[in-house]
């Protein structure tokens, strides 16, 4: 087995979270996602991000606007809907939990009786 796969489907899994947490203040295009997903060293490609983006919009998490660029052609920006502020609240409750799950889990040395 492969550590490479087992950290990309570990990223995975927790993508969606990760970009309606970037979401939550500001909407944003997608290069500022990419942008601060690979500050964050997530790593992720446009054609990953795209399919994700539609999947919440489609889920009704995510809008998005057209805006006007001095640099190029219009920006599609993105943003959180109501619905997706209280999912995001959600997943907030539900990372906070499982991060202390997983540290009971890891940190904690295992006792048998016998």
């Amino acid at each position: 087995m492969k550590i490479e796969n087992t950290k990309a489907q570990m990223r995975k899994g927790v993508l969606e979270y990760c970009i309606l947490s970037i979401l939550k203040d500001d909407d944003a295009y997608v290069a500022e996602i990419l942008g601060t997903l690979k500050d964050a060293k997530m790593l992720v490609v446009e054609g990953t991000i795209y399919p994700l983006l539609t999947r919440l919009k489609n889920a009704g998490l995510l809008n998005y606007r057209w805006e006007e660029s001095t640099s190029g052609p219009p920006r599609k920006y993105y943003g959180l809907t109501e619905t997706g502020k209280l999912f995001l609240n959600e997943l907030n409750t539900t990372w906070s939990e499982l991060q202390n799950a997983v540290n009971l889990v890891t940190s904690t040395k295992k006792t048998t009786t016998k």
